[in-house]
């Protein structure tokens, strides 16, 4: 299993929902933090309790829709003089649901190409490079499962886009231990699930992150979060390394 004690990962998104209940995770492996919000209010409780944990990390504002802002933030990350091993693009947005779907409008697959595409996009190959020159390192972008809604086109569209920027990126890494895959929670109870969601925040953990912790060189991968839900760390590592294959063949 991947060992991520005292070693760095950056999370987007950490201030609520998912990305808190993983920066918290990832604090009580042992692994110092880097905590992104949209604002640096946003992050003081989940960096106060991740501090407790005996970790360190710091916090880093950006807003993912402006990729000039996500430009400051990446060299604000390299300013900080840490050597970052694990990316955990969560950070997503959910501009709305059309039930008109015919008159969706463009701002819908801007926004959220900028912040779920092009932003997390950004951050890997920001630190991918670094990853493969070391010969070490973990991404994880957040897709969906969404699928057939033309209600949440802009959404839908701007995941699949992720996936196949991750999935292309994975095959010029497989074999390695530089693993670049897909994570993806599940519909849960959050701010963006809504509260009508079938599934408690709580139950994504340990599977959000379980590509981080798999060592098995394979990356491309679709790992749901669901999938893994009621496990152990280990199970779930267990499970993935077992099941779960890279889309590239033989």
């Amino acid at each position: 299993m991947y060992q991520v004690k005292g070693k760095w990962a950056l999370i987007t998104g950490a201030a609520r929902g998912i990305g808190y209940l993983t920066a918290k995770f990832m604090a009580e492996q042992g692994c110092n933090l880097i905590l992104h919000s949209r604002d640096l209010r946003h992050t003081e409780k989940i960096l106060a309790e991740v501090r407790v944990l005996g970790v360190t990390a710091h916090a880093i504002a950006a807003d993912l829709n402006d990729l000039n802002a996500v430009q400051r933030m990446l060299e604000a990350i390299d300013q900080l003089g840490v050597d970052v091993d694990i990316v955990i693009n969560n950070a997503g947005v959910q501009i709305a649901y059309r039930t008109d779907y015919f008159q969706t409008p463009t701002e819908d697959y801007e926004i959220s190409f900028r912040v779920n595409t092009i932003a997390p996009a950004m951050i890997c190959y920001h630190f991918m490079p670094g990853m493969i020159a070391k010969g070490s390192g973990r991404i994880l972008n957040t897709t969906s499962g969404i699928a057939l809604d033309v209600c949440q086109a802009g959404y839908s569209a701007s995941k699949a886009a992720l996936d196949k920027i991750t999935i292309d990126l994975g095959s010029k890494v497989q074999g390695t231990d530089v693993m670049i895959n897909l994570t993806d929670p599940g519909w849960c109870r959050t701010d963006l699930g809504g509260p009508y969601a079938p599934n408690a925040p709580e139950s994504a953990i340990p599977g959000i992150v379980v590509g981080v912790f798999a060592n098995d060189q394979k990356s491309g991968r679709f790992l749901g979060a669901q999938h893994f839900a009621g496990m152990t760390l280990e199970e779930a590592v267990k499970k993935a390394e077992a099941e779960f294959d890279s889309p590239y063949g033989a």
